[in-house]
């Protein structure tokens, strides 16, 4: 499953705004990503058409189980990858930029090597001498 960044950066939108806030309405995607509330309109309807996400009576916005695993994805990667960007010496608000670029073109074999070198490291700086 091919998304575009901006549409995988839409959803992990999603997520973290649910997460937050509990509900999410469009308005609140526009100000989190600082677009206009026709474009996340319009991109609301191609997402909801399309399966990614439920919109509610009230206007709430719900990813679907579609939704909900590209979003998990990019919000795995995004943290992970800021992890390791700040354990390298890197600053913690350019790691978090960087981040949300890395998060969508690096390929799964390579976020899984970083994820287990991470463990790794983690590991041997946690366990006890």
């Amino acid at each position: 499953m091919t998304i575009q960044a901006s549409a995988e950066d839409y959803l992990e939108a999603i997520l973290m705004l649910d997460k937050k806030n509990g509900k999410v309405k469009s308005i609140d995607i526009a100000n989190h990503l600082n677009f206009s509330k026709p474009t996340v309109s319009i991109a609301m309807k191609k997402f909801r058409l399309n399966g990614y996400i439920t919109i509610d009576e009230q206007k709430n916005i719900s990813l679907t189980e579609k939704g909900a695993e590209i979003a998990n994805r990019m919000q795995e990667r995004h943290i992970l990858l800021s992890k390791v960007l700040i354990l390298i010496g890197v600053d913690e608000k350019q790691a978090h930029e960087d981040a949300c670029k890395m998060e969508h073109t690096i390929s799964d074999a390579t976020f899984e090597r970083i994820k287990e070198f991470y463990d790794r490291v983690v590991r041997s700086v946690m366990q006890p001498t």
